[in-house]
């Protein structure tokens, strides 16, 4: 036996930290020939078999071991060349294929440097597992990184789960595990089993797979994610000329598992729900889908903010294949899609990646910056190269393999704050003694200038909900680089006053102008989301005062209010027609309320016509950031609850005058200042008959007259609806 003790027991405990030292061909030591060695513990004979030059020694190998433990040498060659193992099992099975010890590492030294540095920004080609084929074998290799492990191997079906059989070899001070495996194909369930810094054997999931197990299982799976044929070349040229910040943009919310459902327990598949969405979206005229995390999850309550799967879309739906489908058919529908991401957190399976190789490897040591106090999950450490290099790549991965246009960053606030939701003396400081997170905003700087440099038109939204400053304002002028933020202040300021009753509104208008003191300050998306639709808040109409006319006027007009307020816009799913109950991801919308009576019909067509107004009028998105996009006629008349402004692309040359009445009573003979003569033709009245309105209106528009008003050079009488909105162009817009 060449082997020493030491090296046997190596092997046999799978302790060895560099296998191909050991396993595999080598020269023997005096350069008289050859020695190889194979750990097969099923095998009852293995023998050498040349594969390329059939002159080349064909020799068998001996158990040196009952462990299963083989060794061979040959005198007829000193050059190591390509062989095949082939093993013969207990019950005469004889399997043929290419020794997995005899090929060099799938990454390189740039490769390695580049990841070190945390500039790798396709290490997602690199780490994880991915089908190969080298020197004419097809199989896959796996490389994890795992730097104080003692051991990693990886286990699947192709080797009974058996961490003895294939060890992966160290590449040294990287801490990354690498090995290629003829034969293991796409679909192969596997996992890494770690033996850990402190000795104890886990097994863990791919950090990188690209595909697992339903839950409650969690092997990673071997899957091709680039083999899709995508037919949305058009949709992605538009979309690299196009500035996202002047483009209408509309989103509709939508939780994959219950928009809609095949029946109480089953949701409709990724390929299943491309059609109907496709229809439903289309109709109502949004420009993008948003959907809450597709990243593969345990926990199905946590609506996939507690992500397990970064490089995978949730088995749940279909394959990786499947939601490629969805997402190119949204395209070839004109359709964009943003997805929510969640590089806060993470949460604390055994098996995943909190204590990923014995210590804080991906997270910080320390509770007091690792530990999430709301959420019970973990924080990761983004001032270490390797994990922010993870996280950035994953975020290029989402764009580059599923064509995704738009990256919403969840709970971006609780990444910002060291002290978020945290008390005296249960935070750290930074270097400067503040309690800024300066490694996140590296990060999110980082972040950004790699998804606008490397993929123009995507765009990238900030869920912030505090005053940091320059969120969506550019690194080089001290900004994060985010394209849009959501405007959490307005949310909450809109629904507190659209929730007062009507006789009270009048103390609190302010609710509604103050978010025209900061409004240019940011590049804001107006929200109305999920978050605000659970958790006893109640639905949006349920949030309306009055009786159910006045609900449904009240929620009419708040849209009608969001849908021309300065900003982009989003809509969570079943707002569009006024779902009565609170979301639940358990259960589909209640798509029969649209079925059972005026109100709910005519609220979606409201969204449909608001829609279609929005898109057809530049006044309304292209000046979204311009302080020119808006200004009051009045915001003034508290009393009555009334108020009115213009909105209008920079030049002035799309111009429309918005009118809010957020009482119940109708205001006759009510005159506003006009910056333009001629008729003002009425383009949108929420009130209207067709919505399940009263159908009071201007039969037409208004003629205004050189009677100077509301510091405007014209003026006109208007009828004004209770509880509702109303929209004037003028038929021939001047510049005044």
């Amino acid at each position: 036996m060449i082997l020493s003790n030491s090296e046997l027991e190596s092997l046999l405990q799978a302790r060895h930290s560099h296998p191909h030292q050991l396993l595999g061909m080598h020269p023997l030591g005096d350069g008289s020939g050859l020695v190889a060695r194979a750990l097969a513990p099923h095998a009852s004979s293995v023998e050498v078999v040349p594969t390329h030059d059939a002159r080349k020694p064909r020799f068998k190998l001996k158990r040196i071991h009952p462990a299963g433990v083989f060794e061979g040498t040959t005198k007829d060659a000193t050059h190591v060349y390509a062989y095949d193992l082939a093993v013969t099992d207990a019950h005469g099975h004889r399997r043929q294929q290419r020794d997995p010890y005899s090929f060099f590492p799938s990454l390189g030294e740039t490769d390695l440097f580049l990841f070190g540095q945390g500039n790798e920004n396709r290490i997602y080609d690199k780490l994880g597992a991915h089908l190969r084929e080298v020197d004419g074998v097809h199989g896959t290799s796996f490389a994890v990184w795992a730097p104080d492990a003692q051991r990693v191997s990886v286990v699947g079906e192709f080797n009974n789960w058996d961490g003895r059989v294939h060890p992966l070899r160290n590449l040294g001070s990287s801490g990354v595990w690498e090995i290629f495996l003829p034969g293991v194909g796409e679909g192969a369930h596997y996992k890494y089993e770690i033996r850990n810094i402190h000795g104890q054997i886990v097994l863990k999931t791919d950090p990188y797979g690209f595909f697992f197990e339903a839950a409650p299982k969690n092997a990673s799976i071997v899957w091709n994610t680039k083999k899709f044929q995508w037919n949305d070349q058009a949709w992605l040229a538009r979309r690299r000329q196009q500035d996202p910040l002047r483009a209408p943009l509309s989103i509709y919310e939508v939780h994959l598992g219950s928009w809609k459902k095949k029946n109480a327990a089953e949701s409709l598949s990724y390929r299943e729900l491309a059609p109907a969405l496709i229809e439903h979206v289309r109709e109502l005229g949004f420009t993008h889908v948003e959907f809450l995390p597709v990243a593969e999850h345990a926990y199905y309550p946590s609506w996939g903010y507690q992500v397990t799967g970064f490089y995978s879309p949730t088995n749940r739906f279909g394959t990786p294949d499947d939601f490629q489908f969805l997402v190119n058919a949204l395209h070839e529908a004109g359709i964009g899609i943003i997805v929510d991401w969640v590089p806060a957190h993470f949460p604390r399976d055994d098996w995943s990646l909190a204590q990923f190789d014995g210590t804080a490897l991906y997270e910080h040591a320390d509770p007091r910056k690792g530990a999430h106090q709301d959420w019970g999950t973990l924080i990761f450490n983004y001032g270490r190269h390797e994990v922010s290099n993870f996280l950035t790549a994953n975020a290029l991965f989402w764009l580059e393999r599923y064509h995704i246009d738009g990256l919403r960053v969840d709970a971006v606030a609780s990444m910002l704050y060291l002290d978020y939701s945290r008390k005296a003396g249960e935070w750290i400081p930074n270097k400067y003694g503040g309690r800024e997170n300066l490694e996140a905003v590296d990060f999110f700087r980082k972040f950004n200038h790699l998804v606008h440099t490397e993929h123009p038109g995507v765009l990238t939204i900030a869920e912030e909900s505090t005053a940091w400053p320059l969120v969506t304002r550019p690194p080089y002028l001290g900004g994060l680089g985010f394209s849009l933020k959501w405007n959490m202040g307005w949310m909450h300021d809109t629904l507190d006053y659209f929730h007062r009753d009507p006789v009270h509104r009048k103390y609190h208008q302010h609710d509604l102008t103050f978010a025209t003191l900061y409004q240019h300050t940011e590049n804001f998306v107006l929200p109305l989301s999920h978050d605000e639709i659970v958790y006893g808040k109640g639905s949006l109409v349920n949030k309306m005062p009055g009786d159910e006319w006045q609900q449904f006027a009240n929620l009419r007009a708040l849209l009608g209010y969001q849908w021309t307020f300065p900003g982009k816009k989003l809509l969570i799913m079943g707002g569009e027609f006024g779902q009565r109950n609170e979301w639940n991801a358990n259960a589909q919308l209640d798509w029969e309320l649209l079925a059972t009576g005026p109100y709910h019909a005519g609220t979606q067509r409201f969204v449909t016509d608001l829609n279609r107004l929005y898109q057809s009028h530049p006044a309304l998105w292209q000046g979204d950031f311009e302080t020119s996009g808006f200004y009051w006629i009045d915001c003034s008349d508290t009393e009555q609850s009334i108020l009115s402004y213009i909105r209008q692309n920079p030049d002035g040359t799309s111009r429309l005058l918005v009118i809010l009445n957020l009482t119940p009573a109708a205001r006759y003979h009510y005159r506003l200042g006009l910056p333009a003569a001629g008729y003002w033709r009425e383009l949108l009245n929420s009130d209207a008959t067709i919505y399940a309105g009263s159908g009071v209106g201007n039969l037409g528009g208004v003629t205004a007259q050189a009677q100077p008003s509301h510091n405007q050079p014209f003026s006109a009488e208007f009828t004004l609806a209770p509880l509702s909105l109303t929209v004037f162009r003028a038929d021939a817009p001047t510049v005044s």
